[in-house]
């Protein structure tokens, strides 16, 4: 196996061919904004994508997003295949996925998940790995996911093995995959991205509390960390995320400010005013809520795991995401030092600027072209 940084640089070359993607994703968490984010920028070079929308149907809205950047959307309803028994509803979206394939004749299939790299598809096949059951669940547990789990395994395997190019959003989540999959061939590295001038802050005045966002069932979040360690502190927590989980039952979230599930409008809200952002995560194979916190000028705290070391040493304060009184301590500490937060929210906010859409749509056509030659990236 190897890891190899792809080139972002954009110019005239192979990239150019490519006119059409058809792209799968899911309309819940942040591998939809993923997508947005990478549409438009595919769409500011000349390259369309259709988005082929797999699991819970998107809404109006996401319609209205999907179409500002122009991007194209179908949908599938059904069960994504890290959820438990998807099979069934895999397979009927394999077919629908070749019928919109041999349709619009893409130039690539971009699969933002692994099994159906394995389906006899006439074009080439980027996977990009977000994130992997396996891995996820070796981080949480600290042992290899159970027996249960062995289909998804050799199913992610063999799409791994099937797929003309593999992408990780970071190196160590390249790494975590394949050492969880055997994989060993070349995974490119093109880190995610937000669009440029979100989350602005001017004129805004940062406010006394601490927020974080995201999937609040998924332990990996690690949202239980600050439930505990908020009667400590003396500024309160806020939370945005859905508060139940995929069965439907409401979380026991104590001693936090749950806001529900905000719209993008109301993400950016509560980013510019809070001075602290924590993500004690024990997985993350990206971070986009850290990357979003960092363009609003958020000091941030975030769980010491490769990944966000990875992209934020040097501009975060890091703790051990089993260690709540590490975690307590260290936001106390910037709830006590302001010119603390001053320095690390500025710090965060210099490192986001290299996260560039323009840079990774760039770096993605590259990939496409490559991989379309046949050329290893």
């Amino acid at each position: 196996m190897t890891i190899a940084e792809c080139s972002r640089a954009g110019g005239p070359g192979p990239a150019e061919s490519i006119r059409r993607v058809l792209m799968t994703v899911d309309a819940v968490g942040g591998v939809w904004r993923y997508a947005l984010d990478l549409a438009g920028g595919l769409a500011d070079r000349g390259t369309r994508v259709v988005l082929a929308v797999l699991g819970p149907s998107p809404s109006q809205t996401q319609l209205d997003e999907a179409a500002s950047v122009g991007a194209t959307v179908r949908a599938l309803p059904g069960r994504l295949e890290w959820m438990p028994d998807p099979w069934h509803d895999v397979q009927r979206a394999g077919d629908w996925l070749l019928t919109l394939q041999r349709s619009l004749q893409p130039d690539i299939v971009h699969l933002n998940g692994y099994t159906h790299a394995s389906l006899p598809w006439n074009c080439p096949v980027v996977v990009v790995s977000h994130s992997c059951v396996c891995s996820w669940w070796r981080a949480v547990h600290g042992t290899a996911a159970p027996m249960e789990w062995d289909t998804y395994r050799r199913r992610v395997s063999e799409g791994l093995r099937a797929a003309s190019a593999v992408v990780s959003p970071t190196s160590a989540m390249g790494a975590a995959l394949c050492a969880e999959h055997g994989f060993e061939g070349s995974i490119a590295v093109i880190p995610n991205a937000r669009r440029a001038g979100i989350h602005a802050v001017v004129g805004k005045q940062k406010r006394a509390l601490i927020f974080t966002a995201g999937r609040l069932w998924d332990s990996a979040k690690n949202v239980a960390a600050l439930c505990e360690a908020a009667p400590s502190l003396d500024w309160p927590i806020y939370v945005a995320g859905d508060e139940c989980d995929l069965s439907g039952r409401r979380l026991d979230l104590p001693n936090v400010h749950c806001q529900g599930q905000l719209d993008e409008a109301s993400m950016d809200q509560w980013l510019s005013r809070a001075a602290i952002y924590a993500l004690p995560a024990r997985y993350e194979p990206f971070g986009l809520s850290v990357l979003e916190a960092a363009m609003a000028r958020c000091a941030l705290v975030l769980g010491d795991i490769p990944s966000l070391r990875e992209n934020w040493d040097g501009a975060a304060v890091f703790v051990p995401p089993d260690a709540v009184d590490c975690l307590a301590a260290e936001l106390q500490r910037l709830i006590a030092d302001g010119q603390l937060r001053q320095h690390l929210a500025a710090a965060a906010h210099q490192r986001a600027s290299r996260f560039s859409t323009d840079e990774m749509a760039a770096a993605y056509l590259q990939c496409y072209a490559a991989a379309r030659s046949r050329v290893t990236v």
